[in-house]
């Protein structure tokens, strides 16, 4: 998902800290329980399902929403692919953002 519809520093303003990886750091695993989504700030992120690498997401693309919406386990494991900030969000932090932008939950 790109910020077209909302810029990435509405969704930083939570002043939410931000998170650094290096490549090759795992993000989440599939299987986990789905605390947070993120949104990249920076960086290149793999979504995998096994060795198959299902997406490259790239700055400003938010991943992991759907385990906050669903509930469900993680279906994939995300990975740093290089050098990587991410904003994490909560799923209260989540709704917020909805309950003041109601467009955003329409682009996920």
């Amino acid at each position: 998902m790109s910020d077209d519809v909302i810029g990435f520093s509405f969704l930083a303003e939570s002043k939410v800290p931000v998170w650094y990886l290096k490549p090759g750091e795992t993000i989440f695993k599939e299987g986990d329980t789905a605390k947070e989504l993120y949104v990249i700030q920076s960086g290149k992120v793999e979504i995998r399902l096994g060795n198959r690498v299902l997406d490259t997401l790239e700055t400003n693309d938010l991943f992991g929403e759907m385990a906050l919406i669903d509930g469900a386990l993680r279906s994939a494991t995300a990975v740093a692919k290089t050098d990587v900030a991410l904003v994490t969000m909560s799923k209260k932090d989540f709704l917020a953002l909805v309950g003041r932008a109601p467009s955003f939950a329409s682009t996920l």
